[in-house]
């Protein structure tokens, strides 16, 4: 593992702690197995998986709790048909992607929103992510995937206060487990 490998894993790991420490129940999120990491590749047909994706996905890679509420985000759940999905929507819009073919999808919104890596970036540790939108966008969202998983973070403070506005009304979120309490 090389120095900035490190870096980079550090980095994802400060982001996931700093939500815990916010608030975010770590037992609310399961990562994934590097085998079932492995798998998720092959489903898309990718030799390899960047070091950041890698350990965002053993983080919360199976269950990812309120991190990425109403996206299709995880192991099992994006396959080769959600890249096929996702590519056809990219062939439609003039792009800067270099390997559009060989890209590797993190997640996607209800199959008109996709957060995607360029294949020919998936050798960098740390590489942008995409977001592709139909009819709308296809350009780089993030400069890297620790920037974009710190952008997607659960903001556990805006949570708490949509908590609290629900309970003045007599209700408790389905999520509300996720978070410790105030």
């Amino acid at each position: 593992m090389t120095r900035n490998s490190e870096e980079v894993i550090g980095k994802i790991r400060s982001i996931f702690e700093g939500v815990v420490v916010d608030g975010l129940r770590r037992e609310s999120t399961t990562g994934a197995s590097d085998e079932e990491i492995d798998l998720f590749a092959a489903r898309q047909a990718v030799a390899s998986v960047p070091v950041a994706v890698r350990e965002v996905l053993r983080l919360i890679g199976i269950q990812p709790g309120l991190w990425s509420t109403g996206s299709d985000f995880g192991v099992d759940v994006v396959t080769m048909d959600t890249k096929s999905s996702a590519h056809v929507i990219l062939s439609a819009m003039d792009n800067e992607f270099k390997d559009p073919a060989g890209m590797l999808v993190l997640s996607s919104h209800q199959g008109y929103s996709y957060y995607v890596i360029d294949g020919a970036d998936l050798g960098m540790d740390d590489p942008p992510v995409w977001d592709v939108v139909e009819h709308v966008n296809a350009g780089n969202g993030w400069t890297s995937v620790s920037d974009w998983f710190a952008a997607t973070a659960p903001d556990v403070e805006d949570l708490r206060d949509v908590m609290e506005w629900m309970a003045e009304s007599g209700n408790q979120p389905l999520w509300a487990d996720d978070l410790r309490p105030l």
